[in-house]
């Protein structure tokens, strides 16, 4: 069994790993890759490998720097089957479709106002290619084991990260070698999710490193939202909060109910604007056996919040000058409804823009969050005056203790391991991390690189 790193090296993007057995030729997550203008341009060029000598594509998660590239894929000639679990699938046939038609959006924009280097801007993949990729999915339980393709044999275990998250192990069935992905890891003690279960066996580990140079703040997240909330609402001003359409959007929602009925924040009004967040959150109430919230808190935040759904409502809501909290995709202000938001919002002091987690390194968020006194939206410059907050604690991502934590639980020894989707000082921290701890070999591996399993 051999493993290509195709993505997700050197960057916290671009998750893609192949597997080859034989004949057989496993792809294992395929990401978008976001943040800098250099790694998004990846998003263009040819595909590492042929799509159509690709057998199947097992995925570990919904999020588009996991799944995101699909439909190019699919519309380059892949036609195998792409596994996930029940809910990754909802998901993506959320999300997928909803990146095809941002991408469609921002070009037709792009050419409208004349501001792309492209004559004319063209998408990466349109709506429709996505709904042509999801025809393809096939969903999996937890624990099941199942064969995507000849001599690999898979099973699905909770990640922790986000609704469907799933470690990814792989076993060659002639030799009994497994290799495990950990995909994106989730937190010990999370607001929504119950912790990962841990693994007993790899004799190769891929494994995460978003965090590996960081401990997440010990502050709570509720008393930074509550002061913030309620000092922007004291000076007149709107919160706007960019928000990962799943997971971190539910979170945030039921932590605005939770504080608006203990009357810790003054009770205005909720709006969930962003389409993909709303039916994601459809989907979060549906599978609630897969976390903490109960149907009953679920319900409170569906009653409690208004949705926004068209474009006119959105354009609506973008005028209101009076107290409020907005929640809008997406969650580093890369795309979508929350960039309109933003324009207007952030040239007023009396305004407030928390964010909620990693920012990756070229972002708009990133950006605001590092200080900018101005950040480029739609072609133009517009002044940052507003009050700019990031509560990290709010991440779906466990931090390096919580991943040595969660390693140290199973009865895990690897031969080998191996850093992945981590910038590359949070990669080499947590691979010394690793090797101090519990003596195994660990290693960051180079873009492209092939190693035996």
């Amino acid at each position: 069994m051999e493993l290509q790193f195709l993505g997700g090296v050197g960057t916290v993007t671009g998750s893609r790993y192949l597997v080859s057995s034989g004949p057989s030729r496993l792809l294992v997550d395929c990401g978008l890759y976001q943040g800098v203008k250099t790694l998004r341009k990846r998003n263009w060029n040819r595909f590492p490998v042929d799509p159509a000598t690709l057998d199947a594509v097992v995925l570990s998660h919904a999020h588009i720097d996991h799944s995101g590239y699909l439909p190019a894929l699919v519309k380059q000639g892949f036609r195998g089957r792409i596994y996930a679990t029940a809910a990754t699938g909802a998901l993506c046939r959320v999300l997928l479709p909803d990146a095809g038609f941002l991408q469609e959006e921002d070009a037709r924009y792009a050419n409208r106002k004349k501001y792309s280097r492209h004559r004319p801007a063209a998408p990466l993949f349109t709506e429709l290619d996505a709904r042509k990729a999801l025809e393809q999915f096939e969903a999996m339980p937890f624990q099941i084991p199942f064969e995507p393709v000849p001599g690999l044999r898979v099973r699905f275990t909770h990640a922790g990260h986000i609704l469907g998250s799933a470690c990814v192990h792989v076993t060659e069935t002639g030799t009994g070698r497994t290799l495990v992905f950990s995909g994106d890891v989730g937190r010990q003690r999370a607001l929504l999710m119950d912790a990962p279960e841990p693994i007993d066996e790899a004799r190769v580990l891929v494994c995460e490193s978003t965090y590996g140079d960081r401990l997440h703040p010990a502050e709570d997240p509720e008393d930074t939202l509550a002061a913030v909330i309620g000092r922007t609402v004291e000076r007149g001003g709107l919160v706007l909060i960019p928000a990962f359409a799943v997971g971190r959007a539910q979170a945030i929602l039921y932590l605005i109910h939770k504080l608006i009925g203990e009357k810790r924040i003054p009770s205005v009004p909720v709006f969930l604007n962003s389409p993909m967040a709303i039916r994601a959150t459809e989907i979060f109430c549906h599978f609630h056996k897969e976390h903490r919230l109960t149907p009953e808190q679920c319900a409170l935040i569906d009653d409690h919040t208004t949705y926004v759904r068209t474009v006119d409502e959105s354009i609506a809501l973008n005028r209101r000058r009076s107290p409020c909290v907005i929640v809008s995709a997406s969650g580093m202000a890369s795309g979508g409804r929350v960039l309109h938001h933003l324009k207007t919002l952030l040239p007023d002091p009396r305004n407030s823009v928390i964010f909620a987690g990693f920012q990756a390194p070229g972002t708009r968020g990133d950006a605001l969050v590092s200080g900018v006194e101005r950040v480029k939206i739609h072609g133009e410059y517009w002044p940052v005056k507003a009050e700019i907050l990031n509560i990290d604690t709010l991440s779906a991502h466990a931090d390096y203790q919580e991943i040595l934590d969660w390693l140290g639980q199973g009865r895990l020894k690897p031969e080998q391991v191996y850093l992945t989707h981590g910038e590359p000082l949070a990669s080499d921290l947590m691979r010394k991390r690793i090797e101090e701890r519990f003596g195994w070999k660990a290693d960051v591996p180079d873009l492209y690189e092939v190693v035996s399993v």
